[in-house]
C-alpha cells in the first residue's frame, strides 16, 4: 500500500498507536468541511483494522449502512466482494449514482439471507437506529459461521456524541438540538430521539457478551492507541474516554 494516494491524502497503514490518534483527530476536525477527505480516510484505517481480524482478500462483505459507499470502496480496494445496504436513499445517492452493489434497505431487517457474508462491517450507524441491538443481531443472522462482525458506533457519553450538536448534548440531548436550531437557523440532521440515540459502551458490553450466536474477540476505543484499551474495562470513565467503540465479534 503506498505512502499517499493520488490525492495527496496519506494512507495509514494499520499500527494503533500515538501518531494515528492524532492524525484522525486532525482529519476530524475536517469533517463537516470536507467530507470527502475524512471519510475516506477513516474508511481505509477501519479496513485496515478490520484486516487485523479477518482476511478480507476474496471474502464476501456486507457494509452496514453504506451510505454513499467509503467503506464499500475501502473493502473492495482489500479485495473483499462487497455489497452495501442503506435505509436511505439520499445517503446512497449523495455522489450521484448509488454505490456498486448496493441496495435500499434497513438494517433492523437486512434484506439478505442467513449466513450470506464472511464479513458484516457498520461504522457509526447504529447510534442512528431506534433498536441498536435488533440490528447488530441482524448483523451477526447475516454472517456465515465462523465470520467476522465488526460493529463500530460513537458512544453518547463521548465528546462527540451528540454529533453536530456537541458538546451541548451533556446538558441533554433535545436542549442541545434547540440550541443549534438557534445558533443556525435548522435542525440537526442527527435530531436526538429521531435520528440520533444514546447508546452507551455499557449496553454495547453487555449485548455483546450475551449473544448466543457469536462470541467477543474484541472491543476497542476504535480512534485511540493501542495502550488505552485497559479504558473499555473502567466504568463509567469509559463512556467519556473511548469516544468511539468498535466490537468485534467471531460467528459461531
Amino acid at each position: 500500500m503506498s505512502a499517499r494516494d493520488k490525492s495527496g491524502t496519506e494512507d495509514l497503514a494499520f499500527r494503533a498507536d500515538l501518531a494515528r490518534t492524532l492524525g484522525l483527530l486532525r482529519a476530524f476536525r475536517r469533517e463537516q468541511t470536507d467530507p470527502e477527505h475524512f471519510y475516506t480516510l477513516l474508511a481505509r484505517d477501519t479496513v485496515a483494522q478490520l484486516g487485523r481480524y479477518a482476511p478480507l482478500a476474496g471474502a464476501r462483505a456486507l457494509d452496514v449502512g453504506c451510505g454513499p459507499g467509503y467503506f464499500t470502496r475501502a473493502l473492495r480496494a482489500a479485495g473483499a466482494d462487497v455489497a452495501g445496504v442503506d435505509a436511505d436513499p439520499a445517503e446512497l445517492t449523495l455522489h450521484g449514482a448509488e454505490p456498486y452493489g448496493a441496495v435500499l434497505g434497513s438494517a433492523l431487517r437486512l434484506p439478505f439471507a442467513d449466513a450470506s457474508f464472511d464479513v458484516c462491517l457498520s461504522s457509526n450507524v447504529l447510534e442512528h437506529v431506534p433498536d441498536p441491538w435488533r440490528m447488530a443481531g441482524e448483523m451477526i443472522r447475516v454472517t456465515r459461521p465462523g465470520g467476522t462482525v465488526y460493529l463500530a458506533f460513537t458512544n453518547w457519553l463521548s465528546p462527540w456524541g451528540g454529533h453536530e450538536t456537541s458538546p451541548w448534548h451533556y446538558l441533554g440531548g433535545e436542549r442541545a438540538a434547540r440550541r443549534f436550531e438557534r445558533r443556525t437557523g435548522r435542525v440537526p440532521k442527527n435530531r436526538y430521539g429521531q435520528s440520533l440515540h444514546a447508546v452507551s459502551v455499557s449496553a454495547a458490553l453487555t449485548w455483546a457478551r450475551r449473544a448466543a450466536d457469536a462470541e467477543l474477540v474484541a472491543a476497542l476505543p476504535r480512534y485511540l492507541p493501542r495502550w488505552a484499551r485497559p479504558v473499555v474495562a473502567v466504568p463509567g470513565l469509559r463512556e467519556v474516554v473511548t469516544w468511539n467503540l468498535a466490537l468485534v465479534l467471531r460467528r459461531r
